[in-house]
């Protein structure tokens, strides 16, 4: 039966006593919207373009060299603190409306966004961009709840193919979007921390779509296990201690150090995913935790440094769109795919996800990085593709607590990939000394984008591995019964099914 578009607030908060496979269109249409507007802007504030902005900046503020440095800083504070919010706005979103917290997630980005435009000083704009990222925190679990909380295979889809084309496309869009040194424009450089005009389309699409709707006053909720409510909040420990050393080794910590603390992070991250994966709150039938860890190392860690040495001869403005834009259709394309495909079908399409992903990693080991857009829409296909495939495949038939824990576990991805590449270009270009001439840059560069990728390559064979093996042991009958406890809180009754309907 049809439900009108205010409903979507109680069921997806438990006070209405019905199914999620029962919301109807007008629901279903505020996911889409969410889903397309909303994911990308905040996504959208995760990169880091202030360097291509210091030379501008330090002419109106007066910055000296350490200075700069710490503007650059501050300008990295909004994925730190986007890892710092999501755990506990995936736990506020099983306890209040989504779309409530969607508008305030929205609401911070674009107030943090406003400050940023009028910064005059250091810790004004650090504080901007960490006001932008823990808004990012909110959306991002709260359009999963709205999206999850409809019970179709589309709404679901399409979230994961929207989150893996929005972290692909997030550095080419933010490097597009840097401003043209202009003379007569002094303050030019605050645009790299202004919220891009996808979050003022998402704050607009997101006020029509659910500002109309009456949310009923709240009842009471059914009560929230104790064992998600820890589980989800579980991780932001190590996620906070993650942060915390990103945001340390930018302060003169050697390459090796760097590179140590990623390796670290990235086997904390596959054991939080696979222990998680075998609790009976947070484990899914296909192992989605783990194939978020995929779509997290493989996605703008891959993807945000070529194009970075993409932009080295012609600067950030020139790079060419085509190749990314590809690579970001693909993996929607891939993730609607996966609707296709029965659920016998699902571990199939999860390797062979992980499959493509890999293909399109070792053709970027072979490809020259400054070569043209045709060079470049070759391996972005695949990879985008095989994200795309393999995390709709997972979220398909998985709780809602297993979604939001593979989310919590998803960015920390990012920044521990961002780390590692980091800390290889950063060897790279140590190992050849002080004075450096522009094409022996290019070349560190490279050469340690191209250690990166055969690292990612080996990432990719492990982690489809740990799909497989963490998805095994719950194919049983009797791990449904779990399952099925995911859905206390979003308006389940007895029988209703853990995730999407088939």
């Amino acid at each position: 039966m049809s439900i009108r578009v205010g409903k979507i607030f109680a069921i997806s908060t438990g006070s209405d006593n019905r199914a999620p496979a029962e919301c109807g269109r007008p629901a279903i249409a505020v996911s889409l919207v969410v889903s397309c507007t909303a994911i990308p802007a905040a996504v959208l504030t995760i990169p880091n373009t202030m360097a291509y902005a210091v030379p501008a900046a330090a002419a109106e503020l007066a910055l000296t060299g350490p200075q700069a440095v710490e503007l650059v800083r501050a300008g990295g504070l909004a994925l730190p603190a986007l890892l710092l919010a999501v755990p506990p706005a995936a736990l506020a979103a099983r306890r209040m409306p989504p779309g409530l917290l969607l508008l305030i997630g929205l609401a911070l980005m674009f107030g943090g966004g406003l400050a940023a435009r009028y910064a005059g000083a250091i810790p004004v704009a650090a504080a901007a961009r960490a006001v932008q990222g823990a808004g990012a925190g909110a959306v991002l679990p709260a359009s999963l709840v709205l999206a999850w909380s409809c019970g179709r295979r589309l709404p679901t889809a399409l979230w994961a193919g929207v989150l893996a084309a929005a972290l692909m496309l997030a550095m080419p869009l933010r490097l597009l979007a840097v401003p043209a040194a202009r003379p007569d424009v002094a303050d030019g450089w605050r645009a790299v921390l202004e919220p891009s005009y996808w979050v003022l389309g998402a704050v607009l699409a997101a006020a029509v779509a659910l500002l109309p709707a009456r949310a009923r006053p709240r009842g009471p909720l059914p009560a929230l296990r104790h064992t998600e409510r820890t589980q989800l909040l579980l991780p932001m420990v190590p996620v906070g201690g993650f942060a915390v050393l990103a945001v340390m080794t930018t302060y003169g910590w050697s390459p090796g150090a760097q590179l140590l603390v990623g390796v670290i992070g990235l086997l904390a991250l596959l054991g939080l995913a696979v222990v998680g994966s075998r609790d009976a709150t947070t484990g899914s039938p296909l192992g989605f935790a783990v194939v978020a860890l995929t779509a997290g190392a493989l996605t703008l860690p891959v993807v945000a440094p070529l194009a970075g040495l993409a932009a080295l001869p012609v600067g950030p403005r020139g790079i060419p769109p085509a190749p990314f834009v590809a690579g970001a259709a693909a993996a929607v394309v891939g993730a609607l795919a996966a609707t296709l495909i029965d659920d016998d079908g699902a571990r199939r399409a999860i390797l062979a996800g992980h499959g493509l992903a890999l293909g399109g990693v070792c053709l970027l080991l072979g490809v020259d990085p400054l070569a043209g857009p045709w060079a470049l829409t070759a391996p972005l296909v695949p990879l985008g593709a095989g994200i795309g495939l393999a995390l709709a495949a997972a979220l398909r038939g998985t709780g809602l607590a297993p979604a939001l824990f593979g989310l919590v576990l998803c960015l920390p991805a990012v920044l521990i990939g961002q780390l590692v590449v980091l800390s290889l270009q950063s060897g790279q270009i140590q190992w050849l000394g002080t004075s450096v001439a522009s094409h022996d840059l290019v070349y560190a560069l490279t050469a340690g984008y191209r250690m990166w990728l055969a690292v990612a390559g080996v990432l990719a064979v492990v982690l489809a591995g740990a799909a497989v093996a963490s998805g095994r042991h719950r194919r049983d009958p009797a791990t449904a019964g779990r399952a099925r406890s995911c859905t206390v809180g979003i308006g389940g009754e007895p029988g209703t099914p853990a995730g999407p309907a088939r």
